[in-house]
């Protein structure tokens, strides 16, 4: 096959959507190591992907699946070291924290909204936007 165009690949996929979406995945498959299923010759891997779904060899089913699951996996920590708490033994960055804790609970805001409506509503009269 010289050339593949997207009315090859149909057949073999519900929508251009989901083509585009298809072929992300299989790139990424052979981008991470995968064995192509057609001739890669000097190919790209976009190239290669859309002519492996336009020759009907590639599961798509099975493509489809590993799309959806990749989108469905949340990263996990495997240590604390990997989270972003600060758990300083340092007593200087202790305090800093301290302070900053104690500066955000205690300030309030400077202006109510609420009182920015009243305002403005006294000073042009009316209460229209």
């Amino acid at each position: 096959m010289a050339r593949t165009t997207n009315s090859d690949t149909l057949p073999f996929v519900e929508s251009r959507y989901e083509l585009g979406m298809l072929a992300s995945q299989r790139v990424r498959d052979l981008n991470g190591g995968a064995t192509p299923v057609v001739d890669r010759g000097n190919d790209k891997p976009t190239v290669t992907a859309l002519r492996e779904i336009a020759s009907g060899k590639l599961d798509i089913a099975a493509i489809r699946h590993e799309f959806v699951q990749s989108y469905k996996e949340t990263p996990t920590v495997e240590s604390a070291a990997e989270t972003l708490e600060v758990d300083s033994v340092d007593p200087a960055l202790r305090e800093i924290d301290a302070e900053l804790e104690e500066t955000l609970a205690t300030e309030e805001p400077e202006v109510d909204a609420s009182e920015l409506v009243e305002d403005d509503v006294a000073e042009d009269g009316s209460d229209e936007d």
